[in-house]
């Protein structure tokens, strides 16, 4: 029979509000503030979804075009974000490992999507992709049109998202220990069975949380993919713009009904996300 110690049968004797009592001042100030800046607007948000009936909420939330907006939504900023996910890991390597002219230029450049108001981004990209851009001129006469198609939104959503995973990543790699690699180069393992099997492990639960903050810049961008896209429905209509089409039309529980929508699928994808980093930790503890 175990004994319990005075001091924890005491503690499981104090009534709950007396602990609350001594809790840290940090702890309460992180509450409020997530209170106020978080819990509350979520739930302002859901009680005004509620005023819709049942079968009217599925209906908003299911139509054909909040669909299509969903797809269009998602799908374009998971490819977003995957594919900075590769290139944004590239690119932290070459700044961190590689000394070359203009270097601190270049690594400056890259939070420029941090400072650049979305909507003059969207402007810029919508005019270096046009027919008659420096870059549109290029692909049409190869048939691919990029500004005012979902291919002009997934450009947009690659370029607010890329400083997310260049950012997660540079501060690990510039922390890991080159002795580590030079002991597998000296047991015979080749550059790339190094990277593979001493490099990428440790640095896969890093590229995981890039790419969750990229994904989520991504669905969240509205003033730069709005101009670069034609917002038609069916085809390269995201689910901002026809939230924000909703409020036009004071239809503001409807709105809210898409918004919610977004927020769980949102959480869905960013909870996988996130077990995937736990699992990726706990492989590379092994």
């Amino acid at each position: 029979m175990t004994t319990v110690s005075p001091s924890v049968e005491v503690e499981r004797k104090t009534p709950f509000w007396n602990k609350l009592g001594r809790v840290p001042w940090t702890w309460r100030i992180t509450i409020a503030y997530l209170t106020v800046m978080l819990f509350i607007p979520i739930a302002a948000m859901f009680l005004k979804a509620s005023t819709e009936p049942p079968a009217r909420f599925w209906a908003i939330a299911t139509s054909d075009i909040a669909l299509a907006t969903y797809n269009v939504t998602f799908v374009t900023a998971i490819f977003a974000a995957l594919l900075n996910g590769i290139f944004g890991t590239l690119i932290a390597w070459v700044l961190v490992r590689y000394d070359f002219p203009l270097k601190r230029l270049i690594d400056a450049t890259v939070d420029l999507p941090f400072a650049l108001p979305t909507s003059v981004a969207g402007l810029t990209l919508a005019t270096v992709y046009s027919d008659n851009g420096w870059i549109g001129s290029l692909l049409a006469p190869l048939g691919i049109k990029v500004s005012f198609t979902r291919t002009g939104v997934a450009v947009a959503m690659i370029f607010i998202s890329l400083p997310f995973i260049v950012r997660t990543v540079q501060p690990v790699l510039q922390e890991m220990e080159h002795e580590i690699e030079e002991a597998s180069w000296c047991l015979g393992a080749s550059q790339w069975q190094t990277f593979w099997k001493v490099i990428l492990p440790p640095l896969f639960p890093t590229i995981l949380t890039g790419v969750a903050l990229g994904f989520s810049r991504a669905v969240g961008e509205y003033g730069s993919t709005v101009i670069i896209s034609s917002n038609t429905p069916y085809q390269d209509l995201i689910a901002p713009v026809l939230i924000f089409q909703r409020l036009e039309q004071y239809d503001y529980s409807g709105a809210t009904v898409i918004g919610i929508v977004l927020l769980s699928i949102s959480l869905v994808l960013l909870l996988a996300i996130n077990f995937l980093q736990a699992w990726a930790r706990r492989y590379d503890t092994r």
